[in-house]
């Protein structure tokens, strides 16, 4: 599973990751490769440092620093030396590579006509490792779709809780007819999170009816699925923006449903949002999920129908929804 990760790794760091010990390395997160600061990799339940023998420490001093030529190692096998062929992802300021896992890219921005053009001077790498976790919705499927029958649902939570694995099952289940009707599905996935593409094809399973516009813009895309592919179910991941909040408003009036994610640790948080308050207030949503890590990845701690009454949980919504 990590194969593809650790060739994009240089010698000096890869082999500090494969000596981790195996209960470490079979549950990895993230690997943080930071010019200049301690080399750290996270698992669900913690974050450590790599000594130059490879060590795990908890003291930042005592971990290894990748330096410049480090970085520059591997931003060339990034790239595959060719730095031209990323132009666009360094604009974006994320790489996606084979089995769908992630690299964040941080470091100086360049700044054209108020845009930004491109990442120069790569400094920073996040390396996320992605896991389909197939099974991962099944036992919630009563409370989320009763009956079997499409709703819309808004997966809720912060940042690496498992809402887009949990999306992605979903999908997954949908479009192959596992426990429900199979239907067709479209998904529009803009930071090719969802089905990980390489060159257009999924590398996650989300199953045999669903068309994927990878690295499109969601509220363009969902209107260009719409029109071409015809689906009865459109899948995208973390809305926020005020159009994304009208274009979900125009796919739903099209009589399409919708699964998606927002970013937030509670009902209230993602109702001060602009893009998706008018989305709570219209009811759009039968089904809002809201995950944490309390007991690890994907932990739900409540399920309300779309008056915000609690389906699942003891987390009520206070008022300001």
């Amino acid at each position: 599973m990590l194969a593809p990760i650790l060739e994009v790794l240089p010698l000096s760091i890869r082999g500090l990751i494969e000596s981790l010990p195996s209960r470490v390395y079979e549950s990895l997160e993230e690997i943080r490769v930071r010019q200049g600061s301690p080399l750290e990799v996270a698992t669900p339940f913690q974050s450590m440092f790599l000594s130059p023998q490879g060590q795990v420490v908890t003291r930042e001093r005592e971990g290894y620093r990748p330096d410049r030529e480090d970085c520059q190692k591997m931003l060339n096998l990034v790239s595959r030396h060719s730095l031209y062929a990323l132009e666009e992802e360094l604009r974006r300021g994320y790489v996606t590579i084979s089995g769908g896992h992630r690299i964040g890219l941080s470091g100086r921005v360049v700044v054209e006509a108020g845009r930004v053009k491109h990442i120069r001077d790569v400094t920073g790498f996040n390396l996320r490792v992605a896991r389909q976790v197939k099974g991962a919705a099944r036992r919630w499927l009563p409370r989320i779709l009763p009956g079997g029958q499409l709703e819309n649902i808004l997966i809720i939570s912060p940042p690496q809780c498992g809402k887009t694995t949990l999306l992605r099952d979903l999908t997954r289940i949908v479009s192959s007819g596992e426990t429900i009707p199979s239907r067709k599905v479209g998904v529009v996935d803009e930071r090719s999170e969802i089905a990980g593409c390489m060159e257009g094809v999924p590398q996650h399973d989300v199953g045999p009816r669903t068309d994927v516009l990878d690295g499109c813009p969601k509220a363009e895309g969902m209107m260009m699925l719409i029109r071409s592919m015809s689906p009865e179910l459109l899948v995208v991941d973390e809305i926020g923006r005020r159009e994304d909040g009208e274009a979900v408003f125009e796919a739903v009036h099209a009589g399409v449903s919708l699964f998606t994610t927002a970013h937030g640790s509670s009902m209230e948080e993602v109702c001060r949002r602009p893009g998706i308050a008018q989305l709570v207030r219209e009811a759009v949503f039968a089904r809002y999920i809201l995950l944490s890590r309390k007991q690890g990845p994907g932990t739900i701690e409540a399920i309300y129908d779309r008056e915000l009454n609690l389906v699942q949980g003891s987390r009520v919504v206070k008022r300001g929804c």
